[in-house]
Order: C-alpha cells, then structure tokens, then sequence
C-alpha cells in the first residue's frame, strides 16, 4: 500500500500569530481597526479564548466585511486582490489550465497579458499551486489574492462539477525536484523602458487587452458607477470605481499590465498614446449588446508611477428621467414646476460638484421641450444628448467662452436657454439681460445653499435690482446614498440627532413612533448598505418679500431666514423627512450637510 502523503496543496498553510500581528497593524494603518480593538483581538487570541486565527475571527463576528480584509492581506503580501464575483473571465485563458489542475491546487486563471498570466488563489503563497502553473504554460505566473469561495464558485462556474472539489495528495516526492527547472525570461516592465509607438498600438490591439478593458469598463457600468479611476501605484495597477458618488476598490492589477490598460484605452478614446509628459482629455462611445448607449469622458494626467486615467460614465439614459423621481417631495414639486412655468426670468440650480445639478436641468428641458419651442443650451462639455434641443459646446480655444456662447444663442430666436454653468460676471449680466428680453433662461451657480445664489450675482456685480426682477427662483440640492433595499433593518436613534418638531409634523407622524433604518451590507450593494441616489432639495421662490429684501441688500442669513418664514423648508429637513421614510440614514445627511 502506497504510503499516506501529508502535503496537500489545497491544505492552507496555518496563521502564525506573527501573521495576525502583521494584518493588524495593516488594518490600524488602514484605520478599520483601531489600536484599542487590534489588541484586545490579539490578546483573545494568545489567551487561547478564540482558536481562530484573527482573519477568522473578524469575519465570523463580523466586525469588518471580508473584502476590507483581504485587500489588507493582499497588501501585506503585495499582490492584487481580486474580486473574483465581479470579474469577467477570459474564456480562452481557461484553455491552458485543465480543471482538474485548477480544483486540485484551487486557483483559477484570469488573464494572459504577453508572457504573463494572472490567476486568482487564496493563498498566493502557495508555491507548489505556482509552480504547477509554470510548468503547465512555460508562462510567467502572477498570483493574486481571492477569497476561497470565490474561488471554488469560479472553477464550479466555468469548468463544471464533473470533478469534485476536495484535498488531493500531489505526492511524496520533492516537487521541486521532479519540476522542470525553467529559468523565466527577463521581465519586460511595461511601465519601465519606453515603448514604442508601433509596439504600444499592437500591445493594446492584442485580444487579452481589448478584453481586460472591456471588463474594465463593462463592470463600471453594470454597477451604477459614475466614474472609473485608473491609478498607478509603485507596485500594482489599481483600479476604483465611483459608486453613489463613493469611491470604491474594484481590481488591483499587476503593474506590468499598466501601459496595455492605458494604452487600450488612450485609443479608444482618440488620444496620443506616445504623448506620457501631459495631461490629455478625450471621449469615447460605448455601445452594449442590450442596445444601451454610454458616452465617456477620459481625462489622463502624467503621475509618479505613470499616467493616471479618469473616465466620467455619461449613460444616455440619465438624461431622460423624470424631474418627479429625482427626490422631489410633493411642495417642493409644484413650487419648481410653478417656477418652470413662467415665459421669461432665471432659475438656478446650485449646490457643490457632484451634487446632481445637471441632471436636474436636463430633466427640467425634457419637460419642457416641446416642438413649439426653441431650447438651445450652452454646456462645457456637453454631456447627454437630448432630442428637439440644440446643443453647444463651449471651446476656449477657439475663444468660445460663455459669455460669447450666450450672446450668439440669443442671436437665435431662443424661448429656452440653459447655460451649463454662471462662472463670470460677463456671463451672469448678459444672462440676465436674456431673462428680462423675454427668455427663460436655466443655468448652475457654485454655492452651498439657495439663499447664497443672490448674494453671489451680487458679488459678481449684478445691481440687486436686477437680480429681484430676473431670478425668479433658486434650487440648491445635495445628492445622499439610498439605504440598500436588499439588506435593509431597523436600528436604534443615533445619539445626539435631534429633527425638528416641523418635520413630524409635516410627515404627520407622532415623535415617540418614528423608527430608523440602515442597511447591513450584502453582496448587491458591495457590502456599503447603500445602492443608488436621492436628492434633498431646497427651493427659494423669489417672493415679494424675499425682492423687496434683496433691494434693500438683505444678508444671506436674512434671506434665508425670510424665505423659511415663506414656507421654504431647509436642505437638512429635507434630509429628516428622507431619513423618516426609510430612504436614507442620519449620518448620510450629515455627511452631504456637514451638520456636525
């Protein structure tokens, strides 16, 4: 009978305690841990309380979110870590490694880029599943790290269960011994020598890279991101995406993949790919098989480790919604369609970058946009196309600014101009002159809140005369995070949050019966507790009042406070009334209002 074999491959090499010590300092470092928690864990575990390792003891009393954990070790062991449930598999790859081989060692390849292959592993130390690999496709392995069911669900996903996963004796021989010793080529770095031309267009060309990209940006969009960040770091490609307007890890790539990403995408979106030295901008279009067109704005900047990449997600499709579903409460709705209404005048809508300004104009020229109407606007740069609408696109190269833009448009015969952004006061007058000539004129304003607008056109010089006779309104917005429907539970009353009396009494619920939401975290919304936007809107009517105050040069605290007496309900009550609904939570509010 053969002898027993003790080494296994799919066996984990145990924790040391060293190993706990080491991902504890990564965590506090990180600030997921603080040192008080670090050690009362550690102390846990050499008291023998726990018999767990610490990686283990965090995830089953679920004190930090297993993702968070393992990007911590990966960096500790300085490899990428890969999502595996989010990542879109090369089929091709699967070719070169049999699924025996890849259910015995549990790992699975991801990518071949050249001469290098990626594989996702739970343990990436493992050398014998390395070597393995090596000696199967005479390829340069880069390990990087995954969690074991995610592993398991891939290779069960892609290769099948005609073979069953379990712990299989690799032999008593030395493996090192019986392995063909082979010695790897020089590593190329892609981001060290320069390259040239010709070899970066072939590079980016090459079916690997077209596919790495497409999982790039394909994943972007399925998962409601606003943004892409391609960022390179001394020893990894990492790779963000904005999700609810939070940035979020997605992929930590190996860095000699860095020039075929950037590369693929500088092409795609009709930059210079030799051109490292200065920041370029471009855009590309994305067409997907479901039909859905996406547009994207690419913005690259040369760094300390290479060219970082921007890429702002522009989907068609949020350009035509509905003005009533982006976080209108009832009031606040009829009071901005009043103001749409009108024939001639200003509505602004102002708030921070970011906080869905743009959205709401173009959602307001959806409603308004009618064949009997000429809607022109003047946007920097244009980011949706909208039907029946003229568009135009400012160029300061070109010397077509704002203020040069909205005197040609009125040249137009216009009925509806919105003005993508009031950054001058060249720009603010001749707006003003559009809207008393009989125009309604829609445009944005950079300030915190609705009564500031005013005082703002008069610090750019606008007569506050002028301003009481043009503006018809202001809406100021902050966009805040929904609680993830899919996780979603009652929690306790924050400490130190008090609502209003006025909130309640709006809602027209009793203050002992009010109840608080959160959400969990699930796989759905990437364990945040969080999954998709809202809007708290404040909306300042021009009343009388609020005219004859702005004649008399009333402060924006005056302002503020008289229109509130005219009914208008501030952003952070509207931020209550969304947190007593169950849409969002209390720390969201605080966060957007930086109410302390």
């Amino acid at each position: 009978m053969a002898k027993q074999e003790t080494t296994k491959s799919s066996q984990k090499r145990a924790p040391s305690r060293e190993d706990d010590r080491s991902l504890a300092r990564v965590l506090v470092e990180r600030k997921h841990l603080t040192l008080q928690q670090a050690k009362g864990l550690l102390a846990r575990l050499k008291n023998g309380e726990s018999q767990n390792s610490l990686e283990n003891l965090l995830k089953e009393e679920e004190i930090l979110a297993e993702d968070i954990i393992l990007e911590a070790k990966a960096s500790l062991w300085n490899v990428p870590f890969i999502d595996l449930r989010n990542y879109e598999i090369d089929p091709e790859v699967l070719e070169l490694i049999p699924g025996e081989i890849a259910k015995r060692f549990r790992f699975f390849p991801l990518f071949r880029i050249d001469e290098t292959l990626l594989i996702a592993m739970s343990d990436p130390k493992d050398v014998n599943a390395i070597d393995k690999v090596t000696q199967l496709t005479k390829l340069n392995v880069s390990p990087a790290l995954s969690s074991p069911e995610a592993v398991i669900e891939a290779i069960e996903k892609y290769y099948g269960e005609e073979v069953e996963i379990e712990d299989q004796n690799v032999g008593n021989e030395d493996l090192q011994d019986i392995l063909e010793v082979i010695e790897a080529e020089e590593d190329q770095e892609l981001s060290g020598e320069e390259q040239s031309v010709q070899d970066l267009e072939k590079l980016a060309e090459e079916a690997p890279v077209v596919k790495m990209t497409n999982m790039v940006l394909i994943q972007a969009i399925t998962q409601g991101a606003s943004d892409i960040h391609i960022n390179p770091e001394e020893d990894q490609l990492r790779v963000r995406y904005r999700i609810d307007g939070v940035l979020q890890n997605s992929h930590n790539l190996p860095k000699n993949l860095q020039e075929a990403l950037v590369s693929r995408i500088k092409i795609l979106s009709n930059l210079d790919i030799a051109e490292h030295r200065i920041p370029q901008d471009g855009q590309m279009h994305i067409k997907l098989k479901n039909g859905k067109e996406v547009d994207m704005r690419v913005s690259t900047l040369p760094s300390a480790f290479g060219e970082n990449v921007v890429l702002r997600i522009l989907d068609r499709s949020a350009a035509l919604m509905d003005l009533q579903n982006l976080g209108f409460e009832e009031d606040n709705y009829k009071n901005i369609v009043s103001l749409l209404s009108n024939a001639y005048g200003i509505l602004l809508v102002t708030g921070p970058t970011g906080s869905g300004k743009s959205t709401t104009l173009y959602a307001a020229l959806n409603m308004l946009s009618t064949i009997e109407k000429n809607v022109i606007t003047l946007e920097d740069p244009i980011e949706y196309r909208l039907p029946l609408i003229r568009q135009s696109q400012v160029h300061r190269k070109a010397g077509m600014t704002f203020a040069k833009g909205l005197r040609a448009i009125l040249r137009q015969d216009p009925d509806i101009v919105m003005v993508g952004e009031i950054r001058d006061a060249e720009t603010a007058n001749i707006a003003v002159q559009a809207a008393l000539t009989g125009h309604l004129v829609l445009s944005t304003l950079h300030t915190n809140d609705a009564a500031s607008a005013v005082t703002r056109l008069e610090e750019m010089g606008i007569e506050p005369f002028l301003i009481s006779t043009a503006v018809l309104g202001v809406q100021a917005q902050r966009l805040v995070r929904r609680i993830c429907p899919h996780c979603k539970e009652e929690c306790e009353k924050p400490e130190d949050v008090e609502i209003p009396e006025d909130v309640f009494k709006r809602l027209g619920i009793n203050k002992d019966e009010i109840k608080f939401f959160k959400g969990k975290g699930c796989k759905k919304c990437r364990n945040t507790g969080y999954k998709g936007r809202i809007s708290i809107i404040e909306v300042l009517p021009i009343t009388k009042k609020i005219k004859t105050l702005v004649i008399k040069g009333g402060s924006t605290v005056e302002i503020q406070d008289a229109a509130e007496e005219d009914g208008m309900r501030p952003l952070l009550h509207d931020g209550w009334i969304k947190v007593l609904k169950g849409i969002t939570t209390v720390e969201e509010v605080i966060r957007v209002t930086n109410i302390k």
